[in-house]
This record gives C-alpha cells, structure tokens and sequence, in this order.
C-alpha cells in the first residue's frame, strides 16, 4: 500500500492520538507474528485506518511493551484481536501481489522483487489460507490492472475503480450487514482515492520514465505536472470520493474511534491530497504521522 491515509493531528485530542498510534503498534506486532522480520515493510497508515474501521466500537485496554524500534521508552499496543488479524492478513496479500506485479514490470530490478516475494511466501499462503476471497479479489484486480496499463487506457475512472473494488472486498467478512455495506462504500471510495492521489505523487517520476500513469492518459499531459485545469478536475474528483466516505461514516456509530475517522475524512485526507499536489507531502510527512510528537523526541 502507499501510507496517505493518515488522521489529521490538530483534531485529535492526546487520548485519541495515542489510541491511533497504538493500533498502529498494534498491526506492527500482528504483522511481525505473521511475517517475522518483513514485517516493518509492510506495514503502513492506510491499513492502520482499515484495522480502525473494522475494530469493535469498545476496544481493550492497550497493553505497553518495548520493541526493536523504540528499546527504550516503549510503546502502548493493542493486542492482536479480530481486526488486526484482517488487516494484517490484507496487508500481507497485497505486498506479495504487488511484489509479484513488480517482479514482472522491472526488467533487471526482477532479482530484487522476486527475493522479496520468496521471503514473505510463508507469511503469504497463511494469508491466502486465512483470507481466500480477498487473495483472490486481489489477484484478479491487480491483473486488470496491468492490462489497463498495457494498454494505456485514457480513464482514470477506470483504473481507480479497479483498485477501488479491490480495497472495497476486505469488508466481506464484516458479520453485522449494516456495518458491512457502509465500510464497503467507504473503502471503496478510500480505494479510489488512494489510487488517484498515489498517480499524482508518482507523476513526475512516471512521466520521465514513460511508465503509464491515468493522469498522463486522461489530461494528454505533455510534461510531468498537471496543468491548472486537470489539477482542478482531480481535486473535484477527489473531494467528490472523500465527501461520498464521509456521508457513508455517518451511518454507523464507531464508537471511540469516530474522532480518529472524522479526523482523517474531514481533514487528514484533504490536507494529504493537497500536499501531494503541492509536492510537498514527502517533506511534511511527520505532520500526519500519529508517532511523530514522541519519535521528534527520542
């Protein structure tokens, strides 16, 4: 995955800050359960957020721990439960598709990829054992994927709905059918998002290297930046995504994780798209990273 979703810190309170940050560490040690020393590789905000969706609206109390990252002080963690289960099973699956898609888009970087695949390979047939129907969806998603790109297609809508779709499957084991059919409409629309707002990141890259990128497609860019009219038509099509997530969040009470999700729909999202239009989300990650206020310390 890509790491934009991220809550936006001057609207959480300390409490729900440090709750963010402890589901974080939480699928961080799912993740090492299940992958061993891959694990902070794989490990990211976007898949944080789905754990946030999925977790009960109660959660248990954190428990505190020191790991390799932080030896000394520590950190609270939730333990593993149900939700960080799925998310850490979604992440795994991603990962070793997408190291899979890699091995065979990059010509002599393959050997790295594929050494990459082979070491989280345990990791990934438990996943698959666990999740088949996400593996699946996974598959058979990012293989459409590729034959957009091979074929250049001109629809940003087309490919992001792709991806969309695949994200939109991780709700399927949701047991309670309400809550089911609003994380379906929110994490499709958060797919979708992720998809175009990751195309816009890349574009200058994509463009020097001639790797196919929608926005290239769909604006007939001729440099690697959006002109002011195609910068105007994504942000609408990315507002339009985020305002369709957020009206489907106020159908579920999420409990003591709605502040987390309010702050990342009505704020964190929109200030991350913004600074990744700028050109400056790399430069301000630590703004939205729910460790930065400990780690500028340690």
């Amino acid at each position: 995955m890509f790491g934009y979703v991220r809550p936006s810190l001057g609207r959480l309170s300390q409490e729900d800050t440090d709750r963010f940050s402890a589901m974080y560490c939480g699928l961080c040690r799912t993740l090492g359960r299940r992958c061993g020393r891959a694990a902070p590789f794989i490990l990211n905000y976007d898949l944080t957020f789905l754990a946030v969706l999925l977790a009960p609206e109660a959660p248990e109390a954190a428990l505190h721990g020191r790991c390799a990252v932080h030896p000394l002080r520590g950190r609270d963690y939730f333990p593993g439960n149900d939700a960080l289960d799925l998310a850490a099973d979604c992440s795994v699956i991603l990962a070793w598709w997408q190291l899979r898609d890699a091995v065979a888009d990059s010509g002599g970087l393959a050997a790295k990829y594929r050494a990459a695949s082979l070491a989280l390979g345990p990791a990934y047939r438990r996943a698959r054992r666990s999740r088949p129907e996400f593996d699946r969806a996974t598959r058979e998603r990012l293989a459409e994927l590729s034959r957009l790109e091979e074929e250049r297609c001109p629809s940003m809508d087309q490919a992001a709905d792709t991806f969309a779709l695949l994200l939109q499957s991780a709700a399927a084991e949701v047991p309670d059918g309400v809550k089911r059919r609003v994380l379906e409409q929110m994490l499709y629309h958060l797919g979708r998002w992720i998809y175009l707002v990751d195309a816009a990141d890349d574009l200058e890259k994509d463009f020097a290297s001639g790797n196919y990128n929608p926005l290239i497609c769909r604006f007939g860019l001729t440099e690697g930046k959006l002109t002011g009219e195609a910068r105007e038509s994504l942000v609408l099509s990315l507002d339009h995504s985020i305002r369709l997530m957020a009206a489907a969040s106020e159908l579920w009470d999420f409990g003591v994780w709605a502040p987390i999700i309010r702050a990342t729909v009505y704020e964190g999202m929109f200030l991350v798209g913004q600074a990744v239009l700028e050109g400056t989300f790399q430069a301000a990650d630590k703004l939205f990273s729910p460790g930065g206020r400990d780690e500028e310390q340690l």
